[in-house]
């Protein structure tokens, strides 16, 4: 009798895994849309949005540089409010608008095609304050012309960059809770009742649900921070970058979120939780620094846009900018699910050998033989 009892209770293990799970990341959603941090951070979040898409129209960059070739152009500047820098020929003002040194060049027209006897010479996009700083707008013409320009570009990576930044770091309160359980004993009455690995799967499926719901609300407030940042034209530009961005930014938090767990899990105490994150740290802060520094560098961005860590924004911005195949983030994505379903089998099993540990940090090694 007793014998079959075991049995049974086996049975009812494997079949409530789905029930304990679930118990557990309804216990960390209630516990964390309870606590004032997590709705100070979505509000720093979209206000970060809001502010990043309207402060720069609202302040300001000071006044614009310009070249200017000739007399005429520099009559036609005159009293323009711009910063004019007079150069010698039509070479050197193209050479100071691919160093960035100006916004754009006021050369003569040779082909009779301006009223004003003057053109605009600039990089990628038509320079609007330039522009707009002129009595009659003459022709412009574009060095390097882009269907996305420069400074949309550079929002565009700042946005996908700086949420992945802020919803990676949020995983922390993975490994927070993780240590608590432990440090106040907790975590022995949790494990005698569902199955560790249950627990853990919990808190990663909990966690992911509060992501997703930070996303939709990202994704409700960035076309209006757009729009009020005078950016509608980046709305068509942003919307299929911003639909590959979710699923990218969900995987890539259960991917962090595994990992957070298991720094969590090899600690007793919050005062050692900062030895055990420093490899997740980089993780996250790594793929936001990279894409950043080497925007501009399409090589290093196709290669961070496969990578499973940086995949998640280097991929969205490049098909933001039009510089990906179709086929290429449905494969970064499978590599990244993959990655995803691999890093979680083995974070399992690590969690699973550290959790009940008590004292110093265990090492990775010995939470892995502890499982055996």
């Amino acid at each position: 009798m007793t014998e079959q009892h075991g049995v049974t209770g086996q049975h009812g293990g494997a079949r409530g895994f789905a029930a304990a799970a679930r118990l557990v990341a309804e216990r960390e959603v209630r516990t964390f849309v309870r606590a004032k941090g997590f709705w100070i951070g979505l509000a720093v979040i979209v206000v970060g949005l809001f502010a990043m898409s309207i402060l720069p129209t609202v302040l300001g960059g000071g006044a614009t540089k310009v070249a200017a070739v000739g007399a005429q152009a520099a009559d036609v500047l005159t009293d323009s409010g711009l910063e004019v820098r007079e150069v010698a020929d039509v070479a050197a003002a193209e050479a100071l608008i691919r160093s960035e040194e100006v916004e754009a060049a006021v050369v003569p027209d040779t082909a009779g095609e301006s009223a004003t006897g003057v053109r605009v010479v600039a990089l990628a996009d038509p320079p609007t304050d330039v522009l707009a700083a002129l009595r009659t707008a003459p022709p412009v013409d574009l060095l390097d012309p882009a269907e996305v320009g420069q400074g949309q570009r550079q929002l565009a990576i700042m946005v996908f960059a700086l949420v992945f930044l802020i919803v990676g770091m949020s995983g922390t309160a993975i490994a927070q809770s993780t240590v608590t359980e432990k440090q106040t004993r907790i975590v022995e009455i949790l494990v005698s009742t569902i199955p560790v690995r249950a627990l853990l799967a919990g808190k990663i499926a909990g966690h992911s649900l509060l992501t997703i719901g930070q996303v939709v609300v990202i994704a409700v407030a960035a076309p209006l921070a757009l729009r009020l940042g005078g950016h509608q034209e980046l709305l068509a530009l942003v919307a299929p970058a911003l639909g590959w961005f979710v699923p990218f930014l969900v995987l890539g938090f259960v991917l962090l979120a595994s990992m957070w767990a298991v720094a969590g899990s090899l600690v007793s105490r919050q005062e050692d939780l900062g030895s055990s994150m420093g490899l997740v740290m980089i993780l996250v802060m790594g793929p936001y620094f990279g894409v950043m520094f080497f925007s501009d560098n399409a090589t290093v961005l196709t290669v961070l846009s496969f990578l499973p860590f940086s995949s998640a924004i280097a991929m969205p911005v490049r098909l933001f900018a039009g510089d990906a195949a179709v086929w290429e983030p449905l494969l970064a994505l499978g590599l990244l699910a993959g990655t995803v379903v691999l890093t979680v089998l083995l974070a399992s099993r690590v969690y699973s050998g550290s959790l009940l540990h008590t004292g110093g940090k265990l090492k990775l090694a010995k939470a892995w033989a502890r499982e055996e």
